[in-house]
């Protein structure tokens, strides 16, 4: 009994004399961290320094015996053994960080690699209150008074993902002539080193080490532009390339550069070859991923080949010259270097034909550039030693319709995807297209925090993601308010994006596809959103009112600019197709587009000018931006057609929906296991039969071969129903641009007083959203 008081006792004192970490406002903060350290940790550190003269205006002191703080690399730094704390959690791990309260009230900070202790040492920003978008969206940091952390605090964090990052892409529009003509000095014109410094500043500080720089004929690539690979040193960043980029090679900048004759490795093949050796010999000490494989200069076919057993007899050489490249340059260890395939657009019919891709290269696949992931690895895919990784887009350039402009991809769709690339094996590299970097920075934060700690995004879900990224950006009372806001922004949005409000579409021959025109949908509809956008817009104006005047500025980048500018794009279109039915004035429509315009100039000349050149409104200046044309219609509008029954997949009576949070043109979409069924209940029905109209996720198969279910009504027979899509088919068009699958299908009924509507899943994958009842 003396005993265990004894020890009882021992704890209590032990626990009182173990202090806080305290720093105040003003008081200079001592870090320990030996100078041998790597560049990225002395990188953060600089960064570090920075947000405590923002935060606490107080100098950060180095020193490589003691401090206050102390730093250090497992297996580098002497520092971390004299703490004497046990740091076993991190042997063996990559990218690793410990952070935890010392018993003197000292904080360790302790990495398992130098990119490990450089995230540790911004998890120290994060707890400042400093959002990695502070240089970015100007989310200009609070002053504080003292900052505090408890005795018994501890973290310890490592990836999700091994390799994470964006790839810059369609930068014509924003980062290109922001860059060039406004950030950079003048002597330099492209997107040089001053630009990529904040690039990689924003990535360290979410935790992202992976890089795909632009590459479009517009910019001076990476590799040519000096200063550039310094840059990527100082920040640990590797930089990758894209499907159309191998050995880190921008061919579409670079050929006509410094290439001779065709890029041809049929028949120009030693030129191509000494293309890529001339670049893998300039960069073999650094961090790369190299992309293996090839395409045509920019995003089209190889040269040379025509058939898929040509193309794939052309890969199988160059796969080895590559190869071969890397071992004699980089690493005698082949094995040892980081490389991607990526099977992307014809390259995966290329694949699926056998071609053999090393077992140690990472496997990237990718989603059909609208957020719906074409492939998932098989048992044999995720065995492999290199593992799979995904290529993934929130902006894109190209067919149906670009859509480059507003960073209104669904979180939510996002969400859903890359959660199950993940649980199906998708966890070695993920890479996002972000475009212009803005204005997509919640999607890219997200699916950075995914890539980082996906059980812990999971566990919060993106409701509770979302509400803590607007707290943190502009407070917790506002968010509370901002929160439906931007839920129902994305909503909106996911129905139909602003870009695609035109019915217009891009790289088709048909000349009608070129001319602005009606929306499948009635008068009822339109009004029912144009209200629903104003509502959204009239409560961003009350909460600008109401901001702090040092979150302004990030408000009109993250909030007002992004919900207001998509509420004048669906007024200037919508009014306009009422307008042609004689139902609207157009000076509504024309209105709409002057205050677009208008948005965009506040956008930039936000700080001063410092984003001058970043917004354009209508980036390739498609039809859909410009103003639209006084027309009178020479059909009439669509009659509203009102469903005797209607449901979202959530409003099953019976079975057992796999909810997916916030998915659906009314966030009430659920996924339908393989072989199991969800069951509807109607009653008093008039006929002897029914129209059912199946509205799905436009997904593709889990097994790249269908997406299948059964209907039935009572004890009828059950009818099979297939929905998946091949390429880019009419049909995949329409469901991308409207963001559902629809099957009509006619089913007899019987005479009862209820009647029990089926639909049960026979191949994995099935993700419905509603049913309606004609």
């Amino acid at each position: 009994m003396k005993k265990g008081i004894l020890s009882l006792f021992l704890f209590l004192i032990t626990q009182l004399c173990w202090a806080q970490f305290n720093l105040s406002s003003g008081k200079s903060v001592k870090v320990a961290c030996d100078n041998t350290e790597e560049k990225v940790v002395h990188t953060a550190l600089d960064l570090l320094s920075r947000d405590f003269k923002a935060v606490l205006s107080a100098p950060l002191l180095v020193d490589d015996v003691q401090g206050d703080i102390i730093i250090g690399t497992v297996g580098k730094s002497p520092l971390i053994a004299k703490t004497g704390v046990d740091i076993s959690a991190l042997n063996g791990q990559k990218q690793a960080f410990l952070l935890t309260v010392l018993p003197d009230g000292k904080l360790l900070i302790a990495g398992s690699d130098q990119h490990g202790t450089a995230y540790g040492i911004m998890e120290l920003s994060r707890f400042l209150g400093v959002s990695p978008w502070e240089w970015w969206a100007d989310v200009i940091p609070d002053k504080k008074t003292a900052f505090t952390l408890p005795s018994d605090f501890k973290t310890l964090q490592s990836p999700s993902v091994e390799y994470r990052g964006i790839f810059i892409n369609d930068e014509d529009w924003g980062l290109m002539p922001w860059s060039s003509k406004n950030y950079e000095p003048a002597d330099q014109q492209q997107i040089g080193p001053k630009t990529n410094r904040r690039i990689f500043e924003l990535l360290l500080r979410l935790r992202a080490n992976t890089y795909w720089p632009a590459m479009h004929e517009c910019t001076l690539p990476f590799f040519l532009t000096k200063g550039n690979r310094e840059v990527a040193e100082e920040f640990g960043i590797f930089i990758g390339s894209s499907h159309c980029e191998p050995m880190v090679c921008s061919a579409a900048g670079e050929w006509r550069r410094r290439g001779e004759g065709d890029y041809d490795y049929v028949n120009n093949s030693a030129s191509v070859y000494k293309f890529w050796e001339d670049r893998v010999k300039e960069v073999a000490g650094q961090e790369n991923i190299y992309t293996l494989g090839m395409r045509g200069v920019h995003d089209g076919q190889m040269q040379g080949a025509k058939t898929v057993e040509e193309q794939k007899a052309v890969l199988e050489r160059v796969l080895k010259g590559q190869r071969g490249l890397l071992e004699k340059y980089v690493n005698k260890d082949v094995t040892a270097i980081p490389q991607a395939f990526i099977p992307y657009k014809e390259v995966l019919d290329i694949y699926n034909a056998g071609l053999q891709v090393p077992d140690d290269v990472t496997l990237i696949w990718c989603d059909d550039n609208y957020g719906y992931i074409r492939h998932f690895p098989t048992p044999e895919e995720q065995a492999r030693k290199g593992g799979n990784g995904i290529y993934y887009h929130v902006s894109y350039w190209g067919r149906p319709h670009d859509y480059l402009w507003l960073g209104t991809f669904s979180p939510y769709l996002l969400y859903q995807q890359m959660k199950l690339a993940y649980d199906r094996g998708i966890q070695q590299m993920w890479v996002l297209n972000v475009g212009d970097i803005k204005p997509a920075e919640y999607q890219i934060e997200l699916f950075l925090d995914m890539a980082w700690n996906i059980e812990q995004v999971a566990k919060e879900g993106v409701t509770t993601h979302l509400q803590n990224w607007l707290g943190r950006e502009f407070g917790n009372k506002y968010a509370e308010t901002l929160l439906p806001v931007m839920q129902e922004h994305y909503r909106l949005a996911y129905i139909r994006k602003p870009e695609f409000m035109g019915n217009t579409r891009e790289e088709e021959r048909d000349p009608v596809y070129k001319k602005v025109k009606d929306l499948p949908w009635s008068e009822q509809i339109i009004r029912e959103r144009l209200k629903e956008y104003a509502t959204l817009s009239s409560v961003v104006e009350e909460v600008e009112a109401k901001l702090p005047a040092n979150r302004k500025d990030a408000y009109m980048q993250l909030v007002k600019y992004p919900v207001q500018a998509a509420d004048q794009m669906n007024r200037k279109l919508l009014n306009a197709q009422l307008a042609r039915h004689g139902k609207a004035d157009w000076e509504q429509s024309d209105a709409a587009f002057d205050s677009i315009a208008s948005l965009t100039r506040r956008y930039n000349a936000l700080q001063n000018g410092k984003w001058i050149h970043m917004m354009d409104f209508q980036p390739r200046k498609l039809p859909v931006f410009k103003r639209v044309a006084h027309e009178t219609a020479i059909t009439p509008m669509v009659k509203e057609k009102t469903p005797a029954y209607k449901w979202n997949a959530m409003d099953c009576t019976t079975g057992n929906p796999e909810h997916y949070e916030g998915l659906g043109y009314e966030g009430k979409a659920a996924g339908i296991g393989k072989n199991t069924s969800l069951t509807f209940v109607f009653n008093d029905w008039k006929t002897d039969s029914v129209e059912v109209e199946i509205r799905l996720l436009p997904n593709h198969p889990m097994d790249e071969k269908q997406l299948r279910f059964t209907l039935s009504v009572d004890k009828s027979a059950p009818q099979t129903v297939s929905y998946e899509t091949k390429g880019r088919s009419e049909e995949w068009k329409e469901n991308v641009l409207r963001n559902q699958a629809i099957r009509k299908v006619k089913l007899p009924v019987g005479k009862r007083k209820s009647h029990k509507l089926v639909i049960k899943a026979l191949d994995e994958g099935v993700v419905l959203d509603q049913i309606m009842l004609y």
